[in-house]
């Protein structure tokens, strides 16, 4: 039963999903689901960042490096001309496997590059093999100690995309292709495909939510709340606490893969603006806002602030505006604006009668 109520705001999520659908369409307002959809790949990053920093306890300022990671290694992958060796064995062996795809390019030269599939698996594998690498050793690091580290990895994951010539250096990647699903399904943002990838999105946000849920719910959530708590109790109580960190690390690190790839087909193309600093500040902050234990805080806040800055709300003064949320949270409302109050503190703000 316990198990089931966890179910009910991921199905009550997908109702509102539709609904907002409907009200957009009803108000021939459907241009906004491109910006709907692009802050729910952003959520990934969010959903990701939540379970490492609200449950594990540890801070990170280099997500937006693993969203660069998944999405600069698909795009390299299925915009790289493979047609110089068409003719070799390898390439044949992949080419009969339905591993290497043909289209044309905007001048209409013909390519041959690697399947969006075998990219998306491969982005996965490099993501969780960096986010290892890097976890062994810094995850043992505590407060602004961690946060440091990874502020550095960021560095250097900006810093090698920005002069890399196989990333396009300032420019970027473009022309990346779709991203063929089943069914007819494809990752792609043109205006006839809006509809599709809108929900598309929200599948990825609401399984990675399931994910996030049956995970805090599970032994693994209360062994992360417990090092959360006091890492040094839950030690002595027998819970390894660094393979318990670890794992959340990667996991966050492999959420911020998937939208950062998926988010690259539905642009086709993919940017150094995606790996600055600021970018990792936001996600902290968005993370601060909904709470750092609380996970639909997280996820809503998440697609809400994104969607206002992408809408061009908060105009040039865009990152001024993520760096103010970030400190007067931790100053005024460390818990998070959407945390919910206890009913005592409700009661106390509600006029009392008077028995004189």
């Amino acid at each position: 039963m316990m198990r089931l109520r966890v179910y009910y705001p991921v199905i009550a999520a997908a109702v509102l999903v539709v609904l907002l659908h409907v009200v957009l369409a009803a108000t021939d307002k459907t241009y906004y689901m491109t910006q709907v959809t692009m802050s729910a790949y952003y959520a990934l990053v969010v959903i990701g960042l939540c379970l490492l920093m609200g449950y594990a306890g540890q801070i990170s300022l280099g997500h937006a490096g693993f969203f660069a990671i998944g999405g600069y290694t698909i795009a390299a992958l299925t915009t790289h001309n493979l047609i110089a060796y068409r003719d070799t064995p390898a390439f044949m062996s992949l080419k009969s496997l339905g591993l290497i795809v043909q289209w044309q390019d905007l001048y209409g030269n013909e390519v041959l590059s690697f399947s969006p599939r075998l990219a998306f698996v491969a982005a996965m594998l490099l993501t969780a093999l960096i986010a290892l690498a890097i976890g062994l050793p810094v995850i043992r690091l505590k407060g602004h100690y961690l946060a440091m580290a990874t502020l550095g990895f960021g560095l250097i994951i900006y810093r090698v995309v920005l002069g890399a010539r196989l990333f396009g250096q300032a420019d970027g990647i473009s022309n990346v292709p779709a991203f063929r699903l089943l069914g007819g399904l494809q990752v792609n943002g043109r205006a006839p495909f809006r509809i599709q990838n809108y929900y598309i999105a929200w599948v990825a946000v609401l399984a990675a939510m399931v994910l996030a849920l049956n995970l805090i719910h599970s032994r693994v959530g209360r062994a992360l709340r417990s090092i959360h708590q006091s890492e040094e109790a839950a030690h002595s109580l027998g819970i390894n606490t660094y393979r318990y960190k670890l794992a959340t690390f990667v996991l966050s690190a492999l959420l911020a893969a998937v939208g950062g790839a998926l988010l690259t087909h539905y642009n086709a193309s993919i940017g150094p603006s995606e790996v600055t600093v600021m970018k990792s500040v936001r996600y902290v902050a968005i993370v601060a806002v909904g709470g750092m234990a609380n996970l639909w805080g997280a996820m809503v806040m998440g697609v809400l602030l994104n969607f206002l800055s992408l809408r061009g709300v908060f105009g040039s003064y865009d990152d001024a505006v993520f760096g103010t949320i970030l400190i007067g949270v931790m100053l005024f409302a460390p818990q998070g604006l959407l945390r919910v109050p206890r009913l005592k503190a409700i009661t106390s703000l509600l006029p009392r009668r008077s028995h004189g």
